[in-house]
């Protein structure tokens, strides 16, 4: 697991400075979700399929209204050179396709099948969890008491993503 997590921590920083150095801006933006999709596969080889899905929502929304932003403005760098390397770069965004799929399909065969409980963190949570809470709802007890933290920080990444669509949209509504 650690190589696999090394191996896209590198193509993500890849895809970084690929973002970086692009000429063709919906390229630059494609590198940006290469390496929001890659930090879903590392959260769910080290097992937070929560983070995942947050992660997943949050790089989606982002990256459909920076294409639609580029795609609404010019794609290209007013002082730039022409890419004249179109095939090999279509060729490495379909092997980078391929080893991302291969890495997400091993990280998922790693998770625990659904419907088998592992108790190694919910025993400490069930035991007592309705006494030490004081809720009748255990998951309720659990979401807002035990992981309290945890849900506020996923809450909070969410509105602030909301917000941002929000707030290009309106800045966009007013031109």
């Amino acid at each position: 697991m650690e190589l696999a997590i090394s191996v896209i921590t590198g193509l993500m920083i890849l895809g970084a400075l690929y973002a970086i150095h692009a000429k063709d801006l919906l390229s630059s933006v494609i590198a940006c979700g290469i390496v929001g999709y890659s930090l879903v596969i590392c959260f769910l080889l080290l097992k937070a399929p929560d983070l995942a899905i947050v992660q997943i929502v949050v790089d989606t929304i982002t990256l459909i209204i920076m294409v639609a932003v580029v795609l609404d403005s010019s794609r290209e760098e007013k002082y730039s050179k022409p890419d004249t390397m179109g095939y090999v770069s279509a060729a490495t965004g379909i092997i980078l396709i391929f080893i991302f799929l291969w890495f997400f399909i091993a990280s998922i065969q790693q998770l625990d099948v659904l419907g088998k409980s592992t108790l190694r963190m919910a025993g400490p949570y069930i035991e007592g969890a309705a006494y030490k809470t004081g809720s009748a709802n255990l998951v309720t007890g659990v979401v807002f008491d035990f992981r309290g933290y945890d849900t506020m920080g996923e809450a909070v990444v969410l509105v602030t993503a909301v917000l941002g669509v929000l707030t290009i949209l309106r800045l966009k509504g007013k031109k």
